[in-house]
């Protein structure tokens, strides 16, 4: 797996042996749970000095929802780097569908995402994707993605 070693929680430095996003679109900040080909739960905590939100309705941020759909699908390509034996060398994402968005995100909310495998064929993976602010479900998808 990469030389990483699932040890949680797993903080920003171990993110980024498992993603190819760097700052500012590195948009998970923490890994609280993971059970490999299961499920994720991470974290990503909203500031107004996000990049984004200065152009994105600067008198009345809200964090943008395809930014949101984006840190699940982060948080899904964790998880699916713990479930391949050898982690892998590319993941991109082949599907979103059924994405909704119940109420908005904004700085000082931190973001929960929680993520599960509906099924699996390696290389593709389907994942349950939900994220919450404060337990309300803030918005939800179905995502697939390759990972080799």
């Amino acid at each position: 797996m990469d030389g990483l070693e699932l040890k949680l929680p797993l903080e920003v430095n171990d993110i980024k042996h498992c993603l190819p996003h760097r700052h500012p679109f590195l948009l998970i900040d923490r890994v609280h749970e993971l059970v490999p080909s299961e499920m994720v739960v991470a974290t990503k905590n909203i500031s107004i000095s996000d990049p984004i939100l200065q152009g994105h309705f600067p008198d009345n941020p809200v964090y943008p929802g395809v930014l949101i759909v984006e840190s699940m699908a982060q948080a899904s390509a964790v998880l699916g780097h713990f479930s391949l034996k050898k982690g892998y060398s590319s993941v991109l994402l082949t599907e979103i569908t059924g994405a909704r968005f119940r109420k908005q995100v904004i700085p000082g909310d931190t973001l929960t995402l929680k993520i599960t495998v509906e099924r699996t064929r390696v290389p593709f993976f389907w994942f349950k994707s939900e994220a919450f602010v404060d337990g309300d479900l803030v918005a939800k998808a179905q995502i697939s993605a390759a990972m080799k």
